[in-house]
């Protein structure tokens, strides 16, 4: 009887894993799609260019002044960051927000080891239809979306490590 309740458990656990996988990326138009290319201006540092980072795993995570739970995010992303840009990851995030200088202060305000770059007209949020922030987009070494992370919470950072590994393994 244990055994049984111990293997229902664990089935539990791994549907409940798949069920969030899925939701986590589902009805996002460029999943399994090319990441589309853009350049941006990064608020201190070189310009970006998506496309120059091919080979590596890229992370692109959209955020704004505004949102509440962004802070919280950028600062777990920075610690996987930090943890995994030998192995290959590279990370940008990419302010909507209007006020450039409110976008300024606040990216300065959370140092990240990653860059973090302007948006103004949203031109990039438009291309990769963000739709909610934060909002986190995976890319594989090719340069396929592979998976999109529209929330941020423990479960979903547990999820994002999860994807960032396989990525990053392949």
């Amino acid at each position: 009887m244990r055994r049984v309740k111990l293997v229902l458990r664990r089935f539990a656990a791994f549907a409940l894993v798949t069920v969030s996988l899925t939701a986590w990326a589902a009805g996002y138009p460029l999943l399994d799609a090319q990441a589309p290319d853009f350049a941006l201006r990064a608020f201190a540092g070189d310009n970006v260019r998506l496309s120059e980072h091919r080979g590596e795993v890229v992370v692109l995570t959209f955020w704004s002044t505004t949102c509440t739970t962004c802070a919280a995010e950028l600062e777990a992303l920075g610690r996987s960051y930090v943890t995994y840009r030998s192995a290959g990851l590279q990370m940008f995030g990419v302010s909507v927000d209007d006020d450039q200088v409110r976008a300024r202060d606040f990216a300065g305000s959370h140092r990240v080891a990653f860059a973090m770059l302007a948006d103004p007209q949203k031109s990039v949020s438009r291309l990769y239809q963000v739709d909610n922030l934060p909002m986190t987009i995976l890319i594989d070494r090719g340069g396929t979306v592979r998976q999109v992370m529209r929330d941020f919470g423990p479960k979903s950072e547990a999820l994002y490590l999860q994807q960032l590994r396989t990525l990053l393994n392949e």
